[in-house]
C-alpha cells in the first residue's frame, strides 16, 4: 500500500470557513461525492466569484496538520490485519487495527471511511477511539484493489468502480471480524462518516441485535422497509446545510418511529456536509467536538 500523502494545496494561510462562499461548499459537495472531477470543480469555483479558486484550494485535505493521535502514542497499540471476507470484492480484506495498551478485551467499534477508501484522517479517528478505551477497526474498503492509494482523488475513482454490493459485504464481514476477535468483548458499535455513514446505516438493518450501537454521522439513510429489523439504537449526526441527505430524514425518522426504534438524531447549526473531518474548513470545530462527545458517550452507554 503506498505511503499516505497530503492532497497538494498551495502554500500560504489557510481560509477559514465563514471566509468561504457557500457556492463554494456546494461545489465542493459535488466534488466529493463524484459528480464533478478536480478541474471541473476548481474551474467552476474560479467562475462563481472573486477569490473562488483559492476557496476551492482551501477544502483539499490538509491530512499531516489534522492528526490528533500520533501512530507511535503509548496509550494504543496500531497495526494493519488481513483478514478473510467471504462474498466480497475480493474474499480477503484489510484494515487498520487500534486497539488500547492493556490486555482487554474491550468494546469493539467498526470505524468507516468515506467514499474514497481509508484516508489519515479516518485513521485518526481509530486512534482517537482507541484512547478512549475502544477496540476500533478501520476496514480500507480498497484494500482488495490495492488499498487506499495516497490520495482521495484516485482513491474515489477507485472505489467509484467498485460493485457496491460486494463492498458492503466487505464491511459487514469486517464488523463481525471484529466483534469475533479474542481482544473484543463482544459488545459492538459501529460508526462512518459519509459513505460510511451511510454504510452504519446499512449493517443496523443488516447486523440486528449482534450490533449493539450505531453513530452514523451524515449517512444516506437505509431502505424504508430494512428499518424495521435494526434492533441497535441509534444516535444520528446531521450537517445543517446538506440538503441531499437530510432530505433523507423525515422518511427515515417516520419509519424508525413506526417501528418503536431507539434513536436520537442531532442536527448541528452552522455546519456542512463533512463537518467533523478536521483536514479542510468545512471543519467545525465545536460542532465537531460536541458530536464526538456525544458518540463517546453513547458507545459506553451502550457498548460498557
Amino acid at each position: 500500500m503506498p505511503d499516505h500523502q497530503d492532497d497538494a494545496t498551495p502554500d500560504g494561510p489557510a481560509l477559514t470557513q465563514h471566509q468561504i462562499d457557500q457556492r463554494i461548499f456546494d461545489l465542493y459537495d459535488e466534488y466529493c461525492h463524484g459528480r464533478l472531477d478536480r478541474r471541473s470543480f476548481l474551474q467552476q469555483a474560479a467562475a462563481i466569484t472573486a477569490g473562488g479558486l483559492a476557496m476551492a484550494q482551501a477544502l483539499l485535505p490538509r491530512y499531516v496538520q489534522a492528526q490528533t493521535i500520533s501512530f507511535t502514542d503509548e496509550r494504543i497499540k496500531a497495526r494493519y490485519v488481513s483478514y478473510p471476507s467471504p462474498g466480497g470484492t475480493s474474499g480477503t480484506m484489510r484494515g487498520y487495527l487500534v486497539q488500547p495498551a492493556g490486555a482487554g478485551p474491550f468494546p469493539g467499534v467498526l470505524v468507516m471511511h468515506e467514499n474514497r477508501g481509508l484516508n489519515p484522517y479516518i485513521e485518526d479517528v481509530a486512534r482517537r477511539l482507541a484512547v478512549e478505551g475502544f477496540l476500533a477497526l478501520a476496514p480500507d474498503g480498497l484494500a482488495p484493489v490495492g488499498g487506499y492509494p495516497g490520495n482521495d482523488d484516485d482513491g474515489r475513482d477507485l472505489q467509484a468502480r467498485l460493485n457496491p454490493g460486494k463492498l458492503r459485504t466487505d464491511m459487514l464481514n469486517s464488523a463481525l471480524h471484529l466483534k469475533g476477535l479474542a481482544l473484543s468483548s463482544g459488545r459492538l458499535g459501529a460508526t462512518g462518516f459519509c459513505w460510511g455513514g451511510g454504510t452504519t446505516n446499512a449493517l443496523a438493518t443488516l447486523l440486528g441485535d449482534r450490533l449493539q450501537a450505531a453513530v452514523p454521522f451524515y449517512g444516506a439513510a437505509p431502505e424504508t422497509a430494512q428499518v424495521a429489523t435494526i434492533r441497535s439504537p441509534l444516535l444520528i449526526h446531521y450537517a445543517e446545510h446538506d440538503p441531499r441527505i437530510n432530505a433523507m430524514w423525515p422518511a427515515f425518522e417516520a419509519a424508525l418511529k413506526a417501528n418503536g426504534r431507539l434513536y436520537e438524531a442531532q442536527i448541528y447549526p452552522g455546519t456542512q456536509h463533512g463537518f467533523h473531518n478536521n483536514s479542510t474548513p468545512r471543519y467545525h470545530e465545536a460542532a465537531a467536538a460536541l458530536a464526538w462527545q456525544r458518540t463517546l458517550a453513547f458507545f459506553r452507554q451502550h457498548l460498557g
